[in-house]
């Protein structure tokens, strides 16, 4: 039994009401409880392929994770509003200057103009300049230099005024 048909299975049992399903087949047994009193949380129990539990159980973990980042977006959400956010285009290390020797692209302060390159980003060693698609003032760098950065991360705020 294939590990979507047996998720595809808990799915069922967890929208069809049942309080336990057994299944036995061949080589393998599953029984599903479903907790309607207890949260509604599902336990499986797979004796055959044992990661089909850890597959179960990470799912209540992820809304606390979730739940975190809301409330730390939530304080530069007041910033957002009159800045605007300059963020990755992709995944890599982020450098303020072109090299170790040069100076840096721009610091806080600096006025920048659309078509500026504000820093390098490494993606597999190759260095793509990230250019600036508004004009203004840079307020804040929210990112220290040759860390990594991910899609979509901010990497400046930006006065537009």
């Amino acid at each position: 039994m294939e590990l979507k048909e047996i998720q595809n299975l808990i799915k069922f049992v967890a929208k069809s009401g049942a309080s336990e399903v057994k299944l036995e087949m061949d080589d393998i047994k599953i029984t599903i409880r479903t907790g309607h009193e207890d949260k509604s949380e599902s336990m499986t129990y797979v004796q055959q392929v044992p990661m089909n539990t850890s597959v179960a159980q990470p799912q209540p973990a992820t809304p606390p994770v979730q739940a975190e980042p809301k409330q730390e977006t939530a304080e530069p959400a007041n910033d957002d509003s009159k800045y605007i956010t300059i963020k990755s285009p992709i995944i890599g290390t982020f450098y303020r200057k072109p090299s170790p020797d040069k100076p840096v692209f721009v610091e806080v302060g600096s006025t920048i103009a659309e078509g500026n390159v504000l820093c390098v980003i490494e993606a597999m060693k190759l260095f793509n300049e990230i250019e600036s698609e508004v004009s203004g003032k840079i307020v804040k760098i929210l990112v220290d230099d040759a860390s990594p950065v991910e899609f979509d991360q901010p990497l400046f705020l930006v006065d537009p005024s």
